[in-house]
């Protein structure tokens, strides 16, 4: 004799067993993006330049001013080479204006062997002295354009904007965006300092730091 089977019961077991059976074979095609590989630091190339109009008596004070703040930018950009390019042609003005600010630049402390003269296609003789170098700057993604819902989700994976935030701030606090390409080298250090803990060792004293005698009373004297 058979008996019947419940309608309800099937209603629930169903719905367990392709549950199961997707669990047991996983999921299909490539393995989900982590937020570490989804927003990442990144440079992008630009350039630091000067246009300086060409004059007769020679560069202005103005352009002068604007050389000097050329010159601390380079200096703090760690930058190879500063590239000056002056307008082809004939002119003789815009060439000694080239040259113009080749020896200001160096008169500011900028080693000539890093100053570089060269000319480029200008649609005058007389068009602007070029002046700048190249650098890099952190890319900011923008993390207002990405799509996704920070609500309840089901599928044990991050939200697609997840990380953005914290790859943005970090791209804008940092000073010098190569160091996201490659680390610093060491700075020297202080051989005289390593001379002599190296002496007081083989003397078989301390080679730490004295410190210093806290009597009672005297540790703060902040608040009264």
């Amino acid at each position: 004799m058979r008996r019947a089977v419940n309608r309800s019961s099937l209603v629930l077991i169903l719905p367990l067993a392709l549950l199961a059976a997707g669990c047991a074979g996983g999921p299909s095609g490539p393995p989900p993006m982590t937020p570490l590989s989804r927003y990442v630091l990144q440079v992008e190339p630009g350039v630091d330049r000067v246009a300086l109009a060409v004059h007769d008596t020679g560069l202005s004070s103005n352009q002068h001013a604007a050389l000097a703040a050329l010159a601390d930018r380079f200096r703090a950009s760690n930058a190879e080479v500063v590239r000056i390019e002056a307008p082809s042609g004939d002119d003789p003005v815009a060439a000694q204006a080239a040259w113009s600010v080749r020896d200001a630049l160096t008169g500011m402390g900028v080693p000539s062997g890093r100053v570089l003269v060269m000319a480029y296609n200008a649609p005058s003789p007389r068009a602007p002295v070029l002046a700048g170098f190249e650098t890099v700057q952190a890319h900011i993604p923008n993390c207002a354009a990405t799509v996704g819902s920070m609500g309840t989700r089901f599928d044990n994976q991050q939200p697609s904007g997840f990380g953005c935030a914290v790859t943005a701030n970090m791209a804008a606090q940092i000073a010098d965006p190569r160091d996201i390409v490659s680390p610093r080298a060491m700075t020297p250090f202080d051989m005289g300092r390593r001379t002599r803990v190296y002496d007081t060792y083989r003397l078989g004293q301390p080679t730490s730091a004295p410190l210093e005698n806290l009597v009672q009373g005297q540790i703060s004297q902040a608040v009264d």
